[in-house]
């Protein structure tokens, strides 16, 4: 399953948060972006309950980190 982290980030702290999330286990890409929010990590994951963990456990916990927002990816052939 692939899934997209949309981030929002404390002032001064978008570099440190983004090299960090190039380290959680199961993010394949982390992006700093211009727009509504300040960074997006890609992630792959098992299932939906693996995705869960990293998020609440690995993600949200990063210093810096303020608001998160997660979003799955489908395929519709």
């Amino acid at each position: 399953m692939k899934a997209f982290a949309l981030i929002n980030i404390r002032t001064g702290e978008v570099r440190d948060v983004v090299k960090q999330l190039a380290k959680v286990e199961g993010v394949i890409e982390a992006h700093t972006t211009f727009g509504p929010y300040d960074a997006i990590a890609i992630l792959e994951t098992s299932d939906l309950n693996h995705l869960g963990r990293i998020m609440t456990q690995s993600i949200q916990p990063i210093p810096g980190v303020t608001h998160t927002l997660t979003c799955l990816s489908v395929d519709i052939a």
